[in-house]
Order: C-alpha cells, then structure tokens, then sequence
C-alpha cells in the first residue's frame, strides 16, 4: 500500500508537536523552506516514527514546523507509485528532498539533478552509480549510506551462535534488491568458513517465499539469514515470513529490526532512528548554504542486537548467556 501523508496524519505521526506548514505562519522576516520527503516502503507504522525522528532532528536544529519549514512527505514502494511521487516532489521546487532507499533514490537522481537529495538506507551509493566519491560526491546527491552486504558475516556468526547445529543455511533477497548480487557474493564465500552449506534463495514473486521455507525446512539443521530487502519488508510479506519460520521451526536471523519485534528469532543491523536523525543534520547544512558535493556521504556509527527469547523457546533453541550478555535488547 502506498501513503500520501496530510495534515492529520502528520499530526497523529508527530504525537500532535507541530501544525502543518502553510508559508502564511512564517514570522515575519524570516524565509519558509520546503522540504520533500519520500520513503520507499509500505511499512506505515516504521515509516511514521522514523520520520517523526527526523523532524524532532530538525526542530533540534532550529527548524520547526509552521514557522521556517514546510514538509511534503510520500511513501510507498511500488515502483509505479514511486515514479509518480518523484515527479510531484520535483514540482513542488523544494529546497531539499530526503529520500531513501535505493528504489526511490535511483528515480529521484535521474528525475533531477538540481534539487539537492540527501538519501539514507542505500546499500552500494558508489557501486550503483549515485555518487561518483564517497569523500567528494559530485552532482545534487549525499547521504547517509547503509552497506548490510558487509554484514553477511555477522548474521551468519549470529545464526551459528544460538542454533549451534545448523550446517545449512540459506539467504533470502529479493531479485528486486538493487545490491542482491552483493549479498549473493559474500554469502557464498562466508558460510563455509562457518561450516555452512550456502543455499541460494532468491525471490522473484512473493509466492516463492513459501516455497524457500519448505524446501530448507526438508533437510535438517537448516537456517536462513534475511538482509534488508524493501519487498520482504512490507508488513504482510514481512509477517507471513515470521509465520513461516515459526512453523517450519527454522532459524532465521534478520537485517530489519521490525522483523524482530513482530516474532523473528534475531536481529542484527543498523539503528534507523539514528541514521533518520543523521540525515537531519545535512538537510540543516544544506538549507543554510552548504553544497551536497562539500558534504561526505557518510556510515552507520550505531548498530543494534536484538533476540526474541520468546521465539528461541518456541523453537526449541536455549540462548547462550554469552549472546543474551551482549544483545542491546531481549524480547520476552
């Protein structure tokens, strides 16, 4: 489902802090800027807060709502949908829009290449062409850049860690996935140094993830690792996938926190509030002077461990105390 954020939902998305913007509130004197949002994700409820987060950033920094900004907020992950938000955005000439992940930053670069962009959550900006240096980027586009491919080794690390006995092992990513090649990569030469047998997984349709679950769960000691993916993401992929787990009995070690929270056994990646609040700094350098191309594209500095202890007992999987000692978070 797709989401166009107004007035109200706005209101209720930032527990009621700030009136929606109309340059009429500006005080006098002082310039209203616009800002365009566009978040390519069905996950309404992860969308709201983390948003939420980045508009509590700003405010930090001096721009609240009603009084010098004005925020045209999108969200959604169909493609065709995406295409037509990043054409709305365009024309509204903001000063600044704040987009992410790839599968909108990608249309947004080639819809403008004036407006200043400032993307969080893409995995490769350098491998897929957004900016040419990571130091210097060039053009209108910087952000803030989130490499899960580099963590095939840790959610491995973590799988064998509280399922000690899985000797296979597989990895489930959208072919939709800008960087699923990347991910492919470094799973099949990681999972043996772990004494696991890689099993290539990928999805093209939503009906295949069922098909991954039975065909792992045929031999035993098999798990599954799940990086970020906006297609598995979306809250009914994302809780059929839990279920599935579940009852097939197989460890699964995920990329997205909500996963987690929602019943997965293990969570390991980036923080997302502190990326979004991050970001808020660059649309603050950027509406007050400064040039993406001056502006590094920076890395996560905040990573979060998450386990579903209820979900390790109903599969039957005791936790080390070493592993519980160092999860940020365990669910009960």
């Amino acid at each position: 489902m797709t989401v166009t954020i107004g007035r109200r939902e706005l209101l209720a998305a930032l527990g009621g802090a700030a009136a929606w913007p109309v340059a009429a509130r500006a005080q006098q004197g002082e310039r209203m800027r616009r800002i365009g949002v566009l978040i390519g994700s069905d996950d309404n409820t992860e969308a709201r807060v983390l948003v939420a987060e980045f508009q509590q950033a700003l405010e930090q920094l001096g721009w609240t709502y009603g009084r010098n900004i004005q925020i045209d907020i999108r969200w959604g992950s169909d493609p065709e949908r995406i295409i037509a938000y990043t054409k709305e955005l365009v024309r509204l000439s903001p000063d600044v829009i704040f987009a992410g992940p790839t599968n909108v930053v990608l249309p947004l670069q080639q819809e403008t290449r004036s407006i200043p962009i400032v993307f969080v959550r893409v995995a490769d900006p350098l491998g897929q062409g957004i900016v040419e240096s990571l130091a210097r980027p060039t053009g209108n586009v910087t952000g803030f850049s989130n490499p899960d491919f580099l963590l095939i080794g840790k959610w491995l690390q973590i799988l064998k860690d509280v399922a000690p006995s899985t000797t296979r092992v597989g990895m489930m990513s959208s072919t939709m996935n800008a960087v699923s090649a990347l991910y492919y990569r470094s799973f099949e030469t990681l999972a043996p140094s772990l004494a696991m047998t890689p099993v290539d997984t990928p999805i093209r349709e939503v009906v295949e993830i069922e098909h991954v679950f039975q065909s792992l769960a045929r031999e035993p000691n098999s798990g599954l690792v799940i990086p970020g993916d906006v297609v598995l993401e979306a809250p009914s992929n994302r809780a059929l996938i839990v279920r599935l787990a579940a009852s097939h009995r197989l460890p699964v070690v995920y990329g997205r926190r909500p996963f987690a929270v929602d019943g997965g056994l293990a969570f390991y990646g980036v923080e997302p509030a502190d990326i979004f609040r991050r970001a808020a700094s660059y649309v603050d350098r950027i509406l007050k002077g400064e040039k993406p191309s001056d502006l590094p594209v920076q890395q996560p500095t905040k990573y979060e461990f998450v386990i579903n202890l209820k979900t390790a007992k109903v599969l039957g999987l005791t936790i080390p105390p070493g592993v519980l000692a160092i999860a940020d978070e365990v669910i009960e």
